[in-house]
């Protein structure tokens, strides 16, 4: 218990949700060029890690595919048309994976798929960590209190690079190398300081 209240996390019984980071939303979502660009390096440092990913689609017969900036053509996609990502089809996919506790959550947006794949997976008693630097919204308010309310309800707030720390846990780790190329250059700023 006292792991789940300080939020560890272990690469071997977590994963990586991507929430509806698709071709409609570029317009009309704030600093989507930057949540794209961190969004992926989580990709990249899932891949490195041979970390299980589970990416989503919203309605994508009218909001398009997953931007062709993230590669997920080695990971299912998994249409839906409810706001929070834990369908049925992803609730069989997930139970598949060995022993998952944690889910390490990114996309769009913060105050509808995002907030409610975060209840959905803490009602379920997983472990939930928020890549806030790879979440947005259209509007900045709706973000922010979206975090809030995560917080509030238990979901663990964190950075980019802090969860790819994290995920290594050791400078020795085998893979470490190739995950410190991911970080090396800053994550851009997508906001956050600027609307607290």
């Amino acid at each position: 218990m006292a792991s789940r209240r300080l939020g560890r996390i272990a690469l071997e019984n977590s994963t990586l949700f991507m929430c509806d980071m698709q071709e409609k939303f570029r317009p009309t979502i704030q600093y989507f060029p930057q949540i794209i660009n961190v969004a992926n390096r989580m990709l990249n440092a899932a891949n490195t890690l041979d970390m299980p990913v589970v990416v989503t689609e919203q309605y994508p017969k009218g909001l398009g595919p997953t931007v062709p900036e993230l590669d997920v053509s080695q990971h299912k996609v998994f249409p839906k048309t409810c706001f929070s990502m834990l369908i049925p089809e992803v609730e069989e996919h997930i139970k598949k994976m060995r022993d998952l506790k944690s889910v390490i959550l990114c996309g769009i947006e913060t105050q509808a798929c995002i907030q409610q794949t975060a209840l959905d997976l803490l009602e379920r008693n997983y472990d939930v960590h928020v890549i806030v630097d790879a979440c947005s919204s259209r509007s900045m308010v709706d973000r922010m209190y979206a975090f809030d309310r995560m917080k509030e309800a238990g979901a663990f707030l964190t950075t980019s690079e802090s969860m790819m720390l994290a995920l290594t846990k050791d400078a020795a780790s085998p893979k470490f190398k190739q995950v410190q190329k991911l970080i090396w250059e800053s994550a851009p700023d997508s906001g956050l300081l600027g609307d607290k």
